[in-house]
């Protein structure tokens, strides 16, 4: 019998396959957004067994086992691993439909050999066959990489970070992987949050400028910008979720900066108003030092107050926001913009009903002789599903240059996630055969490939231009 992860898995036309074999499938994996920890890549992290790798962290996972009744001893909890790992193969046969099914064996496949269908009579021979590989020293973190093909990863980390572990991985001439930060100074911007004056001290402290007022703050920042940039950093990285922007003079900002220096109460206003402006000045610098800029809206975090106190942050709780970001994605832009300031940028929204919005803005923005500036940023989180992927290609095909799109990301903390990129990419291949065989685009070699390879690798690795 076929195995359910077969060479030709999703490609349903002769077209299709031959567009993924002969274009897509061997090239490299540029993954310009992931939260990967670069200690454990230096370290070259072994693992003591599946459950260690593939479920720890992993919220995508949590939610489904908790949809099914799985109690939360079995999912956080202080169940034995084996014991969680039997928790996830039950569920597995119930995701018929979800993402999660298809990447589940895509992960067994590709890096344990494992043919065989996860459920509860199959997880005992599929723990021992997964482990063996993992206690062996054969599946180590760096090895996962090089196994998936993989050139640059940019991880993402906040202006404090020391970038200590992406110096040492960049000195070990024994790993040829670019392993870049990525600069996220979403706590820079959160003016009204309990930990800003911490988090402002450490500022302080490892940029060496003393932050006594706004205009050192900024120059804390900048100082950092340029460190990253020393790094190897070429894209920066925003949560917004709902951003509002206002319209902020500097005098405007510097008051609210005060306010917070005297623990004053912050106002919705005024924590806008700072927002706005800081943002607006970090994005200058990007356009200066040639970044690319990342702007991620609409999730809504932390739902769920009560597992929230019990578990923090990023454990399942988060969902799909529709706050209106048309009219301040517009004016950010434009600001920029009329400064001649506005560097690369990627948009992405959690919200599926946002793509055709944010394709129209961004497309009045392109220019500057850059192929692609403005990107409608790909599926992620609750979209990175083959329906979420479709819509997201469809869109910008619908309203802007498809051939220019840089691709997929993983956006995930564990090393098992390269095969969603191989996923991404016979999904590809198989809606460009499909445009193809309904006589909406010709069957030239010349143009699918150069399309497909663009797509999947090339256009990435032209527009962050990595050194």
């Amino acid at each position: 019998m076929k195995p359910f992860i077969h060479d030709d898995f999703l490609l349903t036309s002769e077209l299709a396959k031959d567009l993924y074999h002969h274009y897509a499938r061997d090239l490299p994996i540029i993954d310009y957004h992931c939260h990967l920890n670069p200690e454990e890549i230096y370290m070259d992290k072994r693992y003591q067994n599946l459950t260690e790798v593939w479920l720890y962290g992993d919220h995508y996972k949590w939610r489904a086992m908790r949809a099914i009744g799985v109690d939360e001893y079995y999912i956080t909890g202080e169940a034995t691993d084996y014991d969680k790992f039997l928790a996830w193969a039950k569920t597995v046969p119930q995701l018929i439909g979800n993402p999660l099914y298809h990447w589940t064996h895509l992960e067994l496949k590709r890096y344990f050999q494992i043919d065989e269908l996860l459920d509860e009579q199959s997880a005992p021979r599929i723990w021992e066959q997964a482990n063996h590989l993992l206690t062996s020293g054969k599946l180590t973190v760096r090895s996962l990489i090089n196994q998936s093909n993989v050139s640059v990863i940019c991880t993402t980390d906040d202006p404090i970070d020391s970038l200590d572990f992406h110096e040492k991985i960049a000195a070990d001439k024994s790993f040829d992987v670019l392993v870049l930060p990525s600069f996220r100074p979403d706590k820079a911007l959160a003016i009204d949050a309990d930990y800003f004056l911490d988090w402002k001290n450490q500022l302080a402290g490892i940029s060496g400028v003393a932050v006594h007022n706004y205009q050192t703050f900024l120059d804390a920042l900048i100082t950092r910008i340029s460190f990253f940039n020393d790094k190897g950093c070429r894209v920066s990285d925003h949560a917004l979720d709902q951003f509002n922007y206002s319209h902020t003079s500097f005098e405007e900002a510097e008051a609210v900066f005060a306010k917070a220096l005297k623990q004053e109460q912050i106002g919705k206003e005024e924590r806008d108003k700072f927002k706005s402006y800081t943002l607006t000045e970090l994005a200058r610098q990007y356009h200066n030092y040639g970044w690319a800029m990342q702007l991620h809206f609409n999730a809504s975090r932390n739902l769920n107050s009560v597992m929230f106190d019990e578990l923090g942050p990023d454990t399942g709780y988060d969902g799909i926001s529709d706050h209106l970001l048309a009219s301040s994605l517009a004016q950010f832009l434009d600001e920029l913009a009329k400064e001649k300031q506005l560097a690369k940028t990627i948009v992405y929204s959690l919200n599926p009903n946002d793509l055709p919005i944010i394709a129209t803005i961004i497309g009045s923005f392109q220019g500057d002789g850059i192929p692609g500036k403005m990107q409608l940023g790909t599926s992620w989180w609750f979209n990175d599903t083959k329906k979420g992927m479709l819509k997201q290609m469809e869109t910008l095909a619908d309203i802007g240059v498809f051939g220019q799109f840089i691709g997929m990301l993983t956006d995930s903390r564990s090393f098992l996630s390269y095969p969603r990129h191989e996923y991404f990419r016979r999904i590809l291949c198989q809606l460009i055969a499909n445009w193809v065989e309904q006589g909406e685009y010709p069957n030239h070699a010349p143009y699918l490939q150069n399309i497909i390879e663009a797509i999947s690798y090339q256009n990435a690795k032209r527009y962050f231009d990595f050194q």
